[in-house]
């Protein structure tokens, strides 16, 4: 088998919905939908290992933690695993107050009765029944009619409406969901939802929950949002019913779906931190809600410390992060690329100079610190790099702000580090490259033991010092204008060493009184070679005659 070369006659293109007055497009989303959390159930029956209690308690306590009020805890009528996590989440009081949790049952008796039984004693809960009402499922799954498939909502919708007589210590809520909305008639679905509500006789202080899920994802999520706002106008009582959303990721666009169904006017959303899900999974809540807050709109879900909510989720889902997932993922605020790295330099260096807090980075969409990620893997560095990825490595790793041109000197020695290796630099490697190429360790030829400085009579520098040359010391010195002259004159009269400074820079290396400095200069050496000296000590004149001793090292 392979693809068809004309696939039109096996496929059929998803017809576009008639709404020619649609609102959506011009629509933005303002506020926090209500959240609910499916990973407990939807993403739960998607594991190749499902989890088991102490999983389940793991991760609920995660959704309890991150900010989640709805929380879909399982299907209790599928096995006694679920019914005993949710009995014991309702006998340990573990549920808080302000949470709501959710079980899911198909529309029939005896698992209604099940789904009830195992929430009985909680004090506010939901219980959300489904039946399938598309042609497919009606006419290939079921041998159904329209007025059967009517039957099954209405017949769940009455048993229910008995079961909540029988446990009146509860406040119960009920979510119902035409399930394969998405591929369903919409004023089929619409009959549905309405037979429904006349028989639970919401009202707009206890409404319904009315789900529409894209159970298969199986056209452009535009098509989705016409659905959603198409819905929301032909819906009698729609005061009396809260729109959710429930999308799968079949064709990639789950998240921009649920986007576009809010903005139609949908009310919640379901899904997954991270879209685990059946097949291509759910909508993924943690890129919905940090869309959001890129847009300055609060979700009201705390992901502060992402990496803690992603090693509890790959624990208990036992499925890993991808690297690339959008928010969460390990590369997803890494640079690699010389032309991105010099940008986002550029743009942390103009950050630190506003006098605002509003956000404005190229290549990055959020500052990582509001996620709990450090700046630090913002850019990391391999073949594909360029200076400016070097020079933020060493800045962040060891506090070196090397000037311009010294960050196109060290790129050669950096890069030709990464071509040898084949593979991504770490600091460490970065660093230790870096003491070589600028001669910090020792022994080298010449090395600073101890020096002093003072002013002649006619205002000239003298600089008196102890040089360690090739392991013996040597008493030297020198006098110039200033001090980086008086130290060239004495390399020049003590050794022979002629350097013309070019440049010369500073700066500390921390903000506490107990920082170091740096000092780097750039040299000509008389034959035209251009070398660098690099100097760190406590003290910044220091500094600077070992930043002299470091080019002369080189220039030897």
């Amino acid at each position: 088998m392979t693809m068809l070369k004309d696939p039109s006659v096996k496929y059929r293109p998803f017809p576009q919905i008639d709404l020619p007055n649609r609102q959506w497009p011009s629509n933005t989303i303002t506020k926090a939908p209500r959240w609910l959390s499916t990973d407990l159930r939807d993403g739960n029956q998607a594991l190749i290992d499902p989890m088991g209690a102490e999983k389940k308690t793991r991760f609920f306590d995660l959704l309890v933690k991150v900010g989640l009020k709805e929380i879909e805890v399982g299907f209790p009528s599928a096995g006694a695993t679920e019914y005993d996590f949710i009995r014991g989440l309702v006998d340990g009081e573990r549920i808080p107050e302000d949470v709501l949790v959710q079980v899911l049952t198909q529309s029939r008796q005896d698992l209604i009765e099940t789904s009830f039984k195992s929430l009985a004693g909680v004090h506010e809960a939901i219980v959300h029944v489904y039946n399938a009402v598309s042609p497919l499922w009606r006419n290939v799954v079921f041998g159904m009619d329209r007025a059967q498939i009517r039957g099954i909502a209405e017949n769940g919708a009455k048993i229910i409406r008995d079961q909540i007589a029988m446990y009146p210590q509860t406040k119960w809520h009920v979510e119902y969901s035409p399930e394969t909305f998405s591929t369903a008639e919409l004023d089929f679905s619409i009959e549905c939802c309405e037979a429904v509500m006349e028989i639970l006789q919401p009202t707009p202080e206890h409404p319904i929950i009315l789900n529409l899920p894209a159970t298969v994802e199986a056209a452009t999520p535009n098509i989705y949002a016409d659905q959603i706002e198409y819905f929301c106008n032909n819906l009698p009582n729609r005061a009396s019913a809260v729109i959710s959303l429930h999308t799968h990721n079949d064709r990639g666009t789950g998240v921009a779906a649920a986007e576009l169904g809010l903005m139609a006017g949908a009310d919640r959303v379901e899904g997954c931190l991270f879209g685990n899900g059946e097949r291509t999974g759910n909508c993924c809540l943690v890129t919905v809600a940090m869309n959001m807050y890129t847009q300055g709109v609060s979700p009201e879900l705390d992901f502060s410390n992402i990496d803690d909510v992603i090693q509890t989720v790959e624990y208990c889902n036992q499925l890993k992060v991808p690297e690339r997932h959008p928010y969460g993922g390990e590369l997803v605020f890494t640079a690699f690329s010389g032309s991105h790295q010099d940008a986002i330099k550029k743009g942390f260096a103009a950050q630190e100079s506003r006098n605002d807090e509003l956000w404005a980075v190229p290549y990055l969409p959020i500052d990582p610190a509001d996620l709990g990620r450090d700046y630090e893997a913002v850019i990391r560095v391999n073949s594909q790099s360029g200076k400016g990825g070097f020079a933020w490595v060493i800045e962040q790793d060891q506090g070196l702000k090397l000037p311009k041109r010294m960050q196109a000197h060290f790129s050669k020695h950096v890069q030709q580090l990464a071509d040898e290796l084949g593979r991504e630099l770490q600091a460490g490697d970065i660093w230790d490259v870096f003491r070589k190429a600028y001669r910090l360790d020792e022994p080298q030829r010449f090395h600073l033991i101890d020096w002093d400085e003072a002013r002649s009579a006619d205002g000239t520098r003298v600089f008196a010092g102890k040089i360690g040359v090739d392991g013996k010391e040597q008493s030297v010195s020198g006098r110039g204008k200033g001090l980086i002259s008086s130290i060239v004159a004495t390399l020049d009269e003590g050794f022979g060493v002629k350097l013309d400074v070019r440049d010369y820079a500073e700066h500390s290396m921390g903000k506490d009184s107990n920082a170091k400095a740096a000092s780097y200069v750039e040299c000509v050496t008389p034959d035209g070679r251009v070398i660098w000296g690099v100097g760190i000590d406590e003290d910044v004149a220091t500094a600077s005659v070992r930043a002299l001793l470091s080019a002369a090292n080189a220039a030897a």
